[in-house]
């Protein structure tokens, strides 16, 4: 007879959303919880959340949540019977998986060694190839020599990726489209591999153009039962890293569906895999190819639950305590769509740096799921990953999941920390991505979309019903007798406020030199243009704030009052210097003192949040000192690079 253990104390060596959702099953299980948190967490949701709490360490990642050995310890100190390694971190980390199962405490995961042989890319490579699961061409050899690797990648071919060999998350990762560029794409790739994943080795791989990233979730228990739970989409992504996913993985054919699923299962059996686990494959055609294993859960889970109706994580739970596999592979029933964006803490109009600072206001969407780690009154750190929380919408289709999130991201109140909510809402408009049109490569748009002219005198006329009440403005009669009525409403789209001055005479709306019919309803505004009715739909978002849907968009408004005044500003003014962007690390100085520059020219290499930045000369002119030293923290707004003519101006000036 099979023997159970269960999960009485559950240590959960992670923080923010994905130490939260964790608490939320096994509270729900019956299991206590047991948090960590580092100085920068002591005050975080997942504190708050969890049975008990103790104190790791120090903010920076490599002194708290990455100490293998404080982990541990704490433990032991709890009496902790399992620990849950969320994903990051300690999550794909082998030693640590090993040191668990040694001291009797059961790892959420895989072995060891199962993590180890996926966690060389290189030799899981070769494993797949062994298992028959298709590899992109490419070099994944032990030889690190540059000048080897150069030959190599002239055989493998231009385009290609050079990755970390023990890399994820899109972290240490470069694309090289001539052999000329190869040699700094290399030692940036070394660079960021050795800071994120404490080993240089790395690999090439033949680049595929227009490709999609499709990946699919597998599970396997200890009894020799492994299946797969469907598939999802990830081709939305930004310097590599995923910004939308969706489940399933829509404009597959079913063979070709069923061919990736059992791909993915030969591969988690090739290395007797336990627990979840994700396949990730380029799709180019009819034909996938395999990039990775992730040997945990992923960020991107929830699509996967929303579609297959389970918890992932109590299956996680479950298998660790031995039992089999709540489902065969042919009980595994997909329904609807569910789609998942990502709302980071960044700023996209500075090509997605990173961001940190308090959340003094939030209010979530109703009628989608939140997984978040952050409340109002909390704050994005600086040290560790950006991400605000995960919404996900779950609909019958694919256009209605999409049409859902776009909803809840267009209603979503969040401030005055910059985040991409408006670059997400967009991508759920986008043409392009409804269509399924997207990969890989395809561009994401940055650029602000200018507000159609026709939004403000529809703004203008419902703000203007609504403060007149039960007057004519209200009803929905349209073609009204009587006189020319002129009337002015301030409003504010974003950033821009204007006045206006509408007039109307006999049901019509005076505009721009034409007379437009026009009907008000309770939640829409009708007008007759080029011979036809159009109806706007329009909806209260609270606090004075609506909603109107046109052509293709959701755009908010207000009125322009004391209330609706922006709550932060972004203030420019001249700086001495080369200012850092975010906090990080300086990982490498590129210019001296008393070196003449030109503009654009490369400065210095900025770590955060594991991505490096190259922050680059905005003038002509010459060093006057460097404010940092190679491997020094610097905090964002800290004068870095000190210019030599800026400098004597402001002397002059004095």
């Amino acid at each position: 007879m099979t023997q159970y253990h269960p999960i009485k104390r559950l240590l959960i060596a992670n923080r923010g959303e994905i130490a939260v959702r964790i608490i939320k099953t096994a509270r729900r299980l019956g299991i206590h919880t047991i948090a960590l948190y580092s100085d920068a967490d002591a005050r975080a949701m997942h504190v708050r959340e969890a049975d008990e709490a103790w104190h790791l360490g120090p903010a920076p990642a490599r002194e708290s949540y990455l100490d293998t050995g404080k982990v541990l310890r704490i433990a032991q100190q709890a009496n902790a019977d399992a620990i849950h390694p969320g994903y990051g971190f300690l999550s794909e980390n082998s030693d640590f998986a090993t040191a668990c199962e040694q001291r009797g405490v059961c790892f959420i995961g895989p072995s060891g060694a199962a993590i180890l042989a996926m966690g060389d890319k290189s030799g899981a490579k070769a494993l797949m190839q062994a298992a028959g699961v298709p590899v992109l061409p490419g070099y994944h050899g032990a030889d690190q020599h540059p000048d080897f690797l150069r030959d190599q990648a002239s055989l493998v071919g231009f385009p290609l990726l050079i990755k970390a060999a023990s890399g994820g998350g899109g972290k240490g990762m470069r694309r090289v489209d001539q052999l000329a560029d190869f040699d700094d794409a290399l030692a940036a790739v070394k660079r960021e591999a050795s800071a994120a994943f404490g080993d240089d080795h790395v690999l090439l791989e033949r680049y595929l153009s227009r490709a999609r990233h499709v990946e699919v979730q597998v599970f396997a228990d200890t009894l020799g039962n492994a299946i797969y739970l469907g598939d999802r989409d990830c081709s939305l992504q930004r310097r590599h890293q995923k910004v939308i996913e969706e489940a399933p993985a829509p404009d597959i054919a079913p063979a070709l569906r069923r061919a990736m699923g059992d791909a993915a299962v030969a591969a988690a059996r090739a290395i007797t895999y336990r627990g979840a686990g994700t396949i990730e494959f380029l799709l180019c055609g009819e034909e996938f190819f395999f990039m990775e294993m992730n040997t945990r859960l992923q960020v991107e889970h929830p699509v996967t639950e929303a579609v297959t109706g389970q918890d992932l994580v109590a299956w996680q739970l479950a298998v660790a305590e031995g039992k089999p596999l709540p489902l065969t592979q042919e009980e595994v029933v997909l329904r609807g769509h569910a789609v998942e964006a990502r709302l980071y803490a960044e700023d996209v109009a500075a090509g997605f740096l990173p961001a940190s600072g308090p959340i003094h206001w939030l209010h979530w969407p109703a009628g989608v799921r939140i997984d978040t780690g952050v409340g109002a009154g909390d704050a994005v750190s600086p040290y560790y990953d950006p991400m605000i929380a995960k919404l996900i919408a779950h609909a019958p289709s694919r256009s209605e999941a999409f049409a859902s999130l776009a909803d809840a991201l267009a209603a979503l109140e969040l401030g005055p920390l910059v985040h991409n909510g408006p670059l997400l809402l967009r991508l759920c408009e986008e043409p392009e991505v409804l269509a399924m049109g997207h990969h890989t490569q395809w561009p994401i748009p940055t650029d602000t979309l200018p507000v159609p002219a026709l939004v403000w005198p529809l703004a203008a006329l419902w703000l203007a019903s609504r403060e007149r009440g039960a007057s004519p403005w209200q009803q929905a009669a349209g073609f009204r007798l009587g006189p020319t009525r002129s009337f002015s409403a301030a409003v504010r789209i974003g950033e821009e406020a204007r006045v206006l001055t509408l007039t109307e005479r006999a049901g019509s709306l005076l505009w721009q030199g034409e007379q437009i019919p026009f009907e008000l309803g309770a939640d829409q505004i009708r007008l007759q243009q080029a011979g036809s009715w159009q109806r706007y739909p329009l909806h209260a978002l609270g606090e004075g704030d609506y909603l109107l849907h046109l052509a293709g968009r959701r755009i908010r408004f207000s009125a322009d009052d004391q209330h609706h005044q922006l709550h932060h500003d972004h203030q420019a003014g001249d700086a001495p210097g080369i200012l850092a962007p975010m906090h990080g690390i300086v990982v490498a100085l590129q210019v001296e003192a008393g070196q003449p520059v030109s503009k654009g020219q490369p400065l210095l290499v900025l770590e955060a949040m594991k991505m490096e930045h190259v922050l680059k000369a905005d003038r002509d002119g010459v060093i006057e000192a460097l404010q940092c030293r190679q491997g020094e923290q610097v905090s964002q707004g800290a004068l870095l690079v000190r210019f030599a003519e800026q400098h004597t101006a402001q002397e002059e000036r004095s």
